[in-house]
């Protein structure tokens, strides 16, 4: 199956390399500044509220009616880093750890959570982007894959045709990936210059949090550097197919 096994494999060699020392370095990370609590007793809950609140935007407590520009909820949910905002919805979903934890690491992710929202009030221009192009994004990486694929075992006209189109579609997935890397920079940006202004954290605190945040960044760049790869070795196996 030369799809698969053949020496392209090796360009992503450097990249998986990269991604499992980002995923060690984030799961270190976060182990060692999930353990030190921060100096105020704070909650991830309490400082996304009050970062929320020094930005101008208001908390949507579910009573005000539909959401709006200038409005983010806040909701506890489950699982471990699965913290993320929604756009969609406007809600800032934090797990429990996060939500309710005093660590350096859980007012960081926090607040880089935060971050995503202050972006979306203030219309942040990546942002919008990436929320725009995310629908037709996704349908590429879902299948990219699989047309390749069977473009290899159909006559070579048609065959190429899909291959192409495969390509095209996963390049609409890396132009995704890499369009995530400067909103995951600012988020985190946002968030430390919040800690540190708001003074939630102490200046030595505010290192640990920064480390946590620029580890977690290290798995966006792991990602782009593998889409990127992954993007090379396709347009190599179509040019031998053709």
């Amino acid at each position: 199956m030369p799809l698969f096994f053949d020496s392209t494999m090796l360009l992503l060699l450097p990249a998986i390399a990269l991604a499992l020392w980002a995923q060690f370095k984030v799961k270190s990370t976060y182990a060692r500044f999930s353990q030190a609590p921060n100096a105020r007793g704070l909650t991830g809950a309490d400082v996304a509220k009050a970062i929320l609140s020094d930005a101008g935007v208001s908390l949507d407590t579910g009573a005000r009616g539909p959401v709006n520009a200038q409005s983010c909820g806040i909701e506890c949910i489950g699982g471990h880093l699965t913290d993320h905002y929604d756009p969609r919805a406007r809600v800032l979903r934090l797990s429990e750890e996060v939500h309710d934890g005093t660590s350096i690491a859980a007012l960081g992710i926090a607040a880089h959570e935060v971050g995503h929202a202050v972006q979306h009030a203030k219309m942040y221009g990546p942002l919008a982007l990436r929320n725009i192009v995310y629908p037709i994004c996704s349908i590429g990486s879902t299948l990219a894959f699989p047309l390749f694929f069977i473009g290899f075992f159909l006559p070579v006209g048609l065959g190429q045709t899909v291959i192409q189109a495969a390509i095209v579609l996963f390049s609409l997935a890396v132009f995704f990936t890499l369009l995530t890397l400067p909103v995951e920079f600012d988020a985190s940006r946002r968030a430390i210059r919040a800690l540190s202004t708001g003074g939630y954290l102490t200046q030595e605190e505010l290192g640990g949090a920064k480390k946590v945040l620029n580890a977690a960044a290290m798995t966006y760049v792991a990602a782009a550097a593998m889409a990127l790869m992954e993007l090379v070795r396709m347009l190599l196996l179509s040019q031998r197919r053709s």
